[in-house]
């Protein structure tokens, strides 16, 4: 009977791994098909002969890319807005979750702040005037516009305010009968029991910054301020007709659109592939617990 029980489990364990193991194949075969891609010919990726691996192997595509005096500039403002709206969000989040993580008795706003934030996050004012309200405040040409003009996912605060108000009360007693402030409570005692959730809404937060491209169409006039996923939708191979020369009809030969929007989509997820690993332990942890409560 043991021995039958035991056949029985090891059976479950290993359909349970091969079913894990094609669900990662699955995930990873689009990342690898798109760089298969990126990585071969003109010919090759036209004709449709590509698909676990590159056929005609060149860089071409990439070297197109990374030749424009602006991509790394486009990088680099990628990175600032990244930096600049993790933190000033996670600090908004951080500030307005802990207070709506009260009682409507311990804080008597709490209910219209709430009822304000849904609506907001259901609803909004349209594209015109949200322009509109950047330009009034200055923000056209300006990296603070693509930092601030999201800078409060609703969603993110509700997260982290369900996952406070899930904490047990008796640390928040004790802390207070210690002569414990809010600020100290928030900082020494919620937030490092927080860092699940927080590295999750942080995580919400990098990939929305990364990924957003529309708001700088929107609100730069110059090309040479659009973060990269803006820059990489304008990229093209322009070549001048009056300088047909050998290595010109070689980049003719080699390089397609398709190719070249391959390297793009590799290039713009490739750091999103590299830090999520860091974070993908509080990330299961920090959506299940921050969505208990409403």
């Amino acid at each position: 009977m043991i021995t039958e029980r035991s056949a029985i489990t090891r059976l479950f364990n290993g359909l349970n791994v091969a079913l894990l193991l094609a669900m990662m194949l699955l995930c990873l075969l689009p990342v690898w098909y798109t760089l298969a891609i990126s990585l071969s010919d003109k010919a090759a990726a036209s004709a449709g002969q590509v698909f676990l691996w590159p056929k005609g192997f060149t860089l071409g595509s990439y070297e197109t890319i990374v030749q424009d005096g602006h991509f790394l500039n486009s990088f680099f403002i990628s990175v600032q807005r990244v930096a600049y709206g993790a933190a000033i969000s996670f600090f908004v989040i951080l500030l307005m979750a802990y207070p709506l993580s009260k009682t409507a008795k311990e804080f008597k706003p709490r209910n219209i702040i709430m009822w304000l934030l849904v609506f907001a996050m259901l609803f909004n004012g349209g594209l015109v005037p949200w322009y509109l309200t950047m330009k009034s405040l200055g923000m056209i040409n300006s990296i603070w516009g693509l930092v601030l003009g999201g800078g409060l996912p609703v969603f993110n605060v509700i997260l982290v305010m369900n996952y406070f108000r899930n904490m047990p009360k008796e640390l928040e007693e004790s802390a207070l009968m210690d002569g414990a402030g809010p600020w100290r409570i928030l900082f020494r005692i919620f937030l490092p029991l927080a860092m699940p959730v927080l590295a999750t809404v942080l995580v919400f937060t990098i990939v929305y910054h990364w990924n957003e491209f529309f708001q700088a169409l929107v609100l730069m006039n110059k090309s040479d301020m659009y973060p990269l996923q803006s820059y990489i939708r304008q990229v093209a191979v322009v070549i001048d007709p009056t300088k047909m020369n050998e290595e010109t009809v070689k980049q003719m030969t080699v390089l397609s659109n398709q190719t070249l929007n391959a390297a793009k989509i590799f290039i713009s997820m490739l750091p999103l592939l590299i830090i999520y690993p860091f974070f993908q332990k509080y990330f299961v942890k920090g959506i299940t617990l921050g969505s208990v409560k409403g």
